[in-house]
């Protein structure tokens, strides 16, 4: 190979290296905006809890972050055994936090829906608790005749 073929082939190699390092960036960019904004998971507008519950679990979505991601991991590991980075930690910085940050919302989203099938069961419980509406009715009625009786007399 002549000297002027490797030469165009080291810039060809660096040029990759960039492209690869931009898709990456990319990749991770597209990943954070499909992350759910903090405002989204913390502010709502329900009558009740279970309203607040769908809603958050509607908001624990991470869309297409994990797809986002998973570009982002394929062209950053691609890159690194080309040896194509000169200094890649940031970048796996950066996918290590993003990969927290959506395993923390699936977290979050697993419990939300544990409580959005639980808290019904509990209302439902605590509205049965105790003595019954109708015993308590029956009885303020007959506390009311007794009261009536004892002052016509």
């Amino acid at each position: 190979m002549s000297q002027a073929t490797l030469g165009d082939d080291e810039e060809l190699f660096g040029e990759a290296a960039n492209e690869m390092r931009e898709d990456v960036e990319s990749s991770l960019e597209s990943a954070w905006e499909g992350l759910p904004s903090s405002d989204d998971v913390w502010e709502t507008d329900a009558d009740n809890v279970l309203g607040v519950l769908n809603g958050l679990k509607s908001a624990l979505d991470a869309g297409d972050a994990e797809d986002h991601l998973r570009d982002a991991k394929k062209w950053f590991t691609m890159g690194q055994r080309a040896d194509a980075f000169e200094d890649a930690d940031d970048l796996e910085e950066e996918i290590a936090d993003l990969e927290e940050a959506i395993e923390g919302i699936a977290d979050a989203g697993e419990q939300v829906g544990e409580l959005t099938s639980t808290i019904p069961a509990l209302r439902g419980t605590l509205q049965d608790a105790g003595p019954a509406e109708d015993d308590d009715a029956d009885e303020a009625e007959a506390d009311d005749v007794d009261k009536e009786e004892e002052d016509e007399e």
